[in-house]
């Protein structure tokens, strides 16, 4: 236990240390001796955690989502957890455009595909019980992955275009738009 809790924050530091030099300069233009000096390793270290800096970057936004999941009951704070996001995301813009940069759309959507995709299912799931509807099982799957699809493209968009928005309307529209839809959806396909 001690060892995993010791690996566990040598990780940390090293991911930590990554954050910093992305402040600073492209991924691509980041080197793993940088990142040993100022940590205070030796490279053998780095490469028993990871496999390349690649490999961090993965490493260190599934554990920020990870974090983000725990603190949330996905279904029932939809909306808390809605802003948390993008207040995550306007926290960590420069690290996930460099992210976006170096990962491309598709790499960086998977990072937040698994959690929104059980926010959804779980609003899927609540909207049938609330409207007394049934659909099956393959229509549930494609109305979760068509919506997941399209709150990660509106993440996404945002961290691009860096246009300011109004993230209380945001949040408004965004859940007005599924319960009209999963109302709807629903409705239509049950039976």
């Amino acid at each position: 236990m001690e060892q995993r809790a010791t690996s566990l924050n040598t990780k940390k530091m090293i991911a930590a240390s990554l954050k910093q030099f992305m402040m600073h300069k492209p991924l691509s233009r980041i080197t793993v001796s940088e990142i040993v000096a100022d940590c205070g390793i030796n490279r053998k270290t780095f490469y028993y955690h990871f496999e390349d800096i690649q490999d961090l970057l993965k490493w260190m936004l599934e554990q920020e989502t990870i974090e983000i999941v725990k603190q949330f009951d996905l279904v029932k704070d939809a909306e808390a957890v809605i802003a948390f996001v993008l207040d995550y995301v306007e926290q960590n813009q420069h690290m996930l455009e460099c992210a976006h940069d170096s990962m491309g759309r598709d790499e960086l959507r998977r990072f937040f595909r698994k959690d929104i995709f059980a926010l959804v299912m779980g609003l899927i799931q609540e909207a049938e019980n609330l409207y007394g509807a049934c659909a099956d099982a393959e229509y549930k799957e494609f109305l979760c992955d068509f919506l997941t699809n399209a709150l990660e493209g509106q993440i996404i968009e945002m961290l691009r275009n860096r246009k300011p928005y109004d993230k209380g309307k945001f949040i408004k529209y965004l859940i007005s738009t599924m319960r009209v839809t999963l109302r709807a959806a629903l409705t239509e396909m049950s039976g």
